[in-house]
């Protein structure tokens, strides 16, 4: 092993790097670089953008203090320095607890050996998930034609489930005509939001949160900004069919993409929130096939 780090440290002496460098180095200077990266997709993402602003503004007019020497101005913000930064912990507590729910929600290990919610899905679920989806896509453009609004939500590894029970439990398999009846106008369940999970409808007329994301076109009315809400703090995919327009949209990871086309929304559909690795997926067919790996 020492020998193998003092070849590393050979080859990077010769590549300019001073021989006291460390490969930690590497290492620390690679995870700070996507500490850094994420952060700022974070705040660009959120309406910590627009805050972040105001406070480069502030930085700017510090160092403007410190430059002139403007003494009194200076000792009044030394004094309350501690209290503007638990100002900014306050303004910024819904994007924090926003990110930390992100974070816990990530599958690490799945995204590192290439592993997916939608990796446990065998050959003949998959072709039964292209069936739920085929029922999905032609309901919600069916009611695109005549304007019906509707709002589904299609759950992924986050159970929603402080959100189905201010709806009405269903327990259904999924078909264009019962989505369809379900958002019928002046029907008692078609205000709300429908649930789907493991491909059943599980709960109708659901409260979803609305999102306080300024960015939002204001043209949008309350079924976006629900379906954008809910987007925000789960994995969700949430499916929204206007009723002023007709447009679909769709919602996920905080983001609201408008105007999709049959096609587009077929591939949102099917794309997974996580793909399982090949070599896995072969293993686990042997095994539930009763196979031993050295059978093929």
């Amino acid at each position: 092993m020492d020998s193998l780090m003092d070849n590393v440290k050979n080859i990077l002496s010769h590549l300019g790097f001073p021989r006291n460098f460390r490969v930690s180095y590497i290492v620390e200077i690679l995870i700070l670089t996507v500490l850094i990266y994420e952060l700022l997709v974070w705040v660009k993402n959120t309406r910590a953008w627009t805050l972040l602003k105001g406070i480069i503004v502030v930085v700017v007019f510090v160092a403007f203090c410190y430059i002139f020497n403007l003494t009194t101005i200076t000792w009044l913000l030394s004094k309350t320095a501690g209290v503007l930064i638990t100002m900014l912990v306050i303004l910024f507590q819904p994007e924090l607890r926003r990110a930390l729910e992100q974070l816990g929600r990530r599958n690490i290990l799945g995204s590192i050996f290439g592993l997916n919610s939608a990796g446990s899905i065998g050959e003949e679920d998959s072709r039964s998930l292209e069936k739920i989806n085929d029922e999905i896509i032609k309901a919600v453009f069916e009611m695109s034609k005549v304007k019906t609004g509707a709002l589904i939500v299609i759950e992924k590894q986050v159970v929603m489930n402080e959100y189905e029970r201010t709806g009405i439990a269903i327990d259904a398999l999924v078909s264009s005509q019962l989505i369809m009846n379900i958002f019928e106008k002046n029907t008692p369940l078609h205000d709300g939001a429908v649930f789907i999970r493991d491909q059943r409808v599980v709960a109708a007329t659901c409260y979803l949160p609305l999102s306080d994301n300024m960015n939002v076109a204001k043209e949008l009315g309350t079924r976006h900004r629900a379906g954008l809400g809910i987007s925000e703090v789960s994995d969700s995919l949430t499916i929204i069919v206007s009723e002023e327009t007709g447009f679909v949209s769709v919602a996920e990871a905080g983001r609201l993409t408008r105007k999709l086309s049959r096609e587009d929304l077929r591939k949102r559909l099917s794309v997974p929130g996580y793909t399982e690795n090949k070599h896995f997926a072969r293993l686990k067919g042997m095994i539930k096939n009763g196979k031993k790996p050295s059978d093929s």
